[in-house]
């Protein structure tokens, strides 16, 4: 299984110049450090006139009382169904009532037909909040510090808007990094727990 090496030549480590994540920061060379929200989103569509309104000059404001920029990511991905199929597949084998065969038989193949004709996707939404260290500071608690200070008034403006904020771990960022850069390995090779707390303890060294 490829992992994120600093040894391999192109690899995600070096394209984006990765130098550790700790205590659930990205932290780059050059002392710059990220944090990094996984965001709801916000369905203008279904609301009144008056509401659009109101949300649109929320987040003018949210922008405009920023002293930092924000870095906005917006993931598409193809939905993969094998494992939920092959789940339907396995209570089919196990369910003797006929009734309740039928309905599962009927649902696979409703499933099957769906996704032969359409592309089943998911959008996930993040903000990545940045903080680059002035000059040669390399404390990283004090730094760490002030990206936590700046990731807090982007967190509170956010959900002030009425979406929902959680910022990512450090192995969740692994994972992310993970399956953007190596999207089928991603697919065919999802990585386990287990893996991503090695990848963590012994690819990604720890910044103090």
């Amino acid at each position: 299984m490829q992992l994120l090496n600093n040894r391999q030549p192109g690899s995600a480590l070096q394209q984006i110049d990765i130098r550790a994540v700790s205590d659930d920061v990205l932290v780059l060379s050059g002392n710059r450090y990220r944090l990094i929200f996984e965001t709801s989103s916000l369905n203008l569509e279904l609301r009144s006139e008056e509401e659009q309104d109101a949300l649109i000059e929320a987040y003018r404001n949210f922008l405009n009382s920023l002293n930092t920029p924000l870095q906005i990511i917006v993931r598409v991905r193809e939905i993969d169904l094998d494992d939920y199929l092959a789940s339907i597949e396995r209570k089919l084998k196990s369910e003797s009532e006929r009734v309740y065969r039928d309905q599962l038989v009927g649902y696979a193949a409703f499933v099957r037909s769906l996704i032969n004709s359409n592309r089943i996707l998911s959008r996930s939404f993040y903000v990545v909040v940045p903080y680059d260290a002035p000059g040669k500071s390399n404390n990283y608690s004090l730094n760490r510090e002030q990206l936590i200070q700046r990731a807090d008034i982007v967190s509170k403006g956010l959900q002030r808007l009425g979406m929902h904020v959680r910022q990512l771990n450090s192995v969740e960022i692994l994972d992310l990094f993970y399956s953007f850069y190596n999207p089928l390995s991603a697919k065919l090779q999802p990585l386990t727990p287990l893996t991503l707390r090695l990848m963590h303890s012994v690819l990604i060294r720890e910044v103090k």
